[in-house]
């Protein structure tokens, strides 16, 4: 099979381009051993490279056990093309063998507030955080969407479920803290709430509940009924 020249491509094809657009799962093996390599040689497009690389190697596994000198055999990868592969494809042998994070499982309402409870009860203003779960309801993340004022912060759902789909989030548990140390809901807070859940419901990402942090005490509005 023979592979175009990169630069030869649509800008919307090329594999540098589409990973900034689609991100780095979108891209095959030899997409990313070709951006890797950044060109090929006179007569050789850096994507075949890549391809001849795994046609010699069979695949990912073999290829990271290939010495520099093995690497440097290949026609157009010299020393400091072998090394920066051999480099790289270290970095991933390593990330492999780390430990699994450990990571905090949602069960009740209790959980999420000896998370947050800490940081944002005494706050002098508003700040609206979702924690994002993966399907096992395991943190992946806590995210602050917006800081407001004394009594009200403003959220959009665009920005709340940019940063759950950036992180492949499954559900959301909305959080914010009431300056006043009051965690009552307020009207504004039960429609925010409706709000968030019916457009996650459209992308498929579940608002599981929204928590209102007070001075040591907390208001859930799923256990309160009103979402």
């Amino acid at each position: 099979m023979t592979y175009p020249v990169i630069r030869a491509l649509p800008p919307e094809q090329r594999p540098r381009e589409r990973m900034l657009k689609e991100g780095p799962a979108a891209l095959s093996d030899i997409d990313l051993l070709a951006i890797m390599l950044r060109t090929g040689t006179a007569k050789t497009s850096a994507m075949e490279l890549a391809a001849e690389m795994l046609q010699r190697f069979r695949d990912l596994r073999i290829l990271s056990q290939a010495s520099i000198e093995e690497l440097s055999q290949i026609r157009g990868i010299g020393p400091v093309k072998a090394v920066q592969i051999k480099a790289a494809l270290e970095l991933g042998k390593r990330l492999a063998a780390m430990p699994a994070e450990e990571r905090v499982t949602i069960r009740c309402p209790e959980d999420v507030v000896s998370l947050v409870m800490e940081d944002l009860r005494g706050l002098d203003r508003e700040y609206f955080q979702a924690l994002l779960l993966n399907t096992k309801n395991q943190v992946l993340v806590r995210e602050t969407i917006s800081i407001g004022t004394l009594n009200s912060s403003v959220v959009h759902p665009r920005e709340l479920f940019k940063l759950a789909i950036r992180r492949s989030a499954a559900a959301v548990i909305l959080v914010h803290n009431h300056p006043s140390g009051d965690p009552t809901p307020s009207r504004e807070d039960i429609l925010l709430s409706k709000r968030l859940i019916e457009a996650g419901q459209i992308i498929g990402i579940d608002v599981l509940d929204h928590l209102i942090i007070g001075d040591n005490k907390f208001a859930s509005l799923k256990m309160k009924g009103l979402i």
